[in-house]
């Protein structure tokens, strides 16, 4: 039985009685008889149904990026277009799904919100074209990726197309990633290689959670710094849907805002393995003896040292003070399962979380 007969025969036939599965077999599943998706799922990070290597295509270089493609089986996915969530399922002639990694060659930094378009040739021949999504997983954290049919077995090349990065840029990244590049990765598809990389469905599907960061010697990290070495003093933490909001005030603001007074930063993470929430928009307000010492939106901010956050120049902080912290716009990214149900994509959208500042 080939896999479009499969697809056929199997529908969205679920097998959640599956403990783990490898090979041919593992192939299809993904295809056609993917587990369903967990009933009950909480409104916040979950285990998802099953979990999937993936393999390294290649790495390119272009301008200013540093860029990989790796692949796996193709994937359901769901797409946020401002309060609206919609999935998208694998469709019958998809073969992989690829996932681009975008990234400065000279810090290592993951670069969100650059835009990114790939075509697929097969020597001088398109196979396919598509502006792919910005994403999240929980085995990859911020990516870039889609489905997409290949023809057959062969040498492909996956062109990646990356656009100038839109967002505010401060220090050592001042003056960089303004101009759009181009990156070329050579991809050699085998269908029966594919058919080998792990499948494992997951006991544990639906309980809050997530599953272990993917490590892959020659990508980046795109988890956002840990607390302890964010610069600037930490004020505290709170949490909105599930998204963890991390408030550092510096004495003064980054190379490049020209502006004096502090800066407050807040590194918006997921919970349990801090993957950068980028794409959002952030209000704050803060609060002294109950009046307003401030009351603005935090600009969406890269940074060397900071990473990506958001930020704004402040008249200080003191003692006392209560930090709420509100967002006006759900993280405008796709989302794999497990967090398909987190950072306002659900039910409740995304509430006000407050910091009292300590001593």
């Amino acid at each position: 039985m080939d896999r479009r007969t499969f697809l056929r025969a199997a529908g969205g036939a679920g097998l959640a009685g599956t403990a783990a599965t490898a090979g041919c077999l593992g192939f299809e599943l993904s295809q056609g008889g993917v587990p369903p998706v967990p009933e009950n799922r909480p409104d916040a990070v979950y285990h998802p149904s099953h979990v999937e290597g993936m393999e390294m295509a290649g790495m390119g270089g272009g301008g200013d990026y540093q860029v990989a493609v790796t692949y796996s089986f193709p994937h359901r996915f769901w797409n946020v277009n401002g309060e609206s969530v919609e999935r998208t399922d694998i469709q019958e002639d998809d073969a992989v799904h690829l996932m681009t990694a975008v990234w400065d060659p000279d810090t290592g930094q993951v670069l969100p919100e650059t835009g990114l378009s790939v075509e697929i040739l097969q020597g001088e021949e398109l196979v396919s074209q598509e502006v792919i999504y910005p994403m999240l997983s929980q085995p990859m954290g911020f990516h870039y990726g889609a489905n997409f049919p290949l023809p057959g077995d062969g040498t492909y090349t996956v062109r990646a197309d990356v656009g100038a990065v839109g967002t505010r840029k401060t220090g050592e990244f001042r003056g960089k990633f303004t101009e759009p590049a181009s990156a070329d990765v050579e991809f050699e598809y085998d269908e029966s290689e594919v058919n080998d990389i792990e499948f494992e469905t997951l006991e544990n599907a639906g309980e809050e959670g997530a599953v272990d960061p993917t490590s892959m010697d020659m990508l980046p990290s795109s988890a956002a710094p840990a607390v302890e070495d964010l610069p600037g003093e930490v004020l505290g933490e709170a949490t909105s849907n599930d998204a963890v909001l991390v408030a550092t005030l510096l004495d003064s603001p980054p190379a490049g805002i020209d502006e004096e007074d502090s800066y407050l930063a807040v590194s918006a993470r997921t919970p349990y393995n801090r993957m950068l929430i980028p794409a959002m928009a952030l209000e704050a307000t803060l609060t002294r003896g109950g009046e307003s010492a401030f009351d603005g939106e935090l600009t969406a901010t890269l940074d060397p040292d900071l990473s990506y956050h958001y930020g704004a120049v402040v008249d200080g902080v003191e003692a006392g003070d209560e930090l709420e912290l509100t967002p006006t716009v759900w993280p405008q990214t796709a989302r794999h399962e497990g967090f398909e149900t987190a950072f306002g994509a659900l039910l409740g959208g995304m509430p006000p979380a407050t910091i009292s500042v300590g001593d």
